[in-house]
């Protein structure tokens, strides 16, 4: 079992290490894209519904004190 000290320093090296890759990343983000229209996700149908929800989450989130 990997400890999350050794994680968090593991992940570290490997993002020093590697370069993004912004063709590779776009063509990700264009296929994800893809899934979600071919699933009828996208276009939205209503564009604003859930919004008054995620105002809501987000008032609550930002009254959360941060942590020193």
């Amino acid at each position: 079992m990997i400890k999350t000290g050794e994680f968090q320093r593991f992940e570290m090296e490997t993002t020093r290490k590697e370069r993004p890759d912004i063709r590779r990343n776009f063509r990700i983000v264009e296929a994800l894209y893809e899934e979600a229209v071919a699933l009828g996700v996208f276009p939205l149908k209503n564009p604003l519904e859930g919004l008054t929800v995620d105002i809501r989450i987000a008032r609550v989130i930002n009254r959360v004190p941060k942590a020193d």
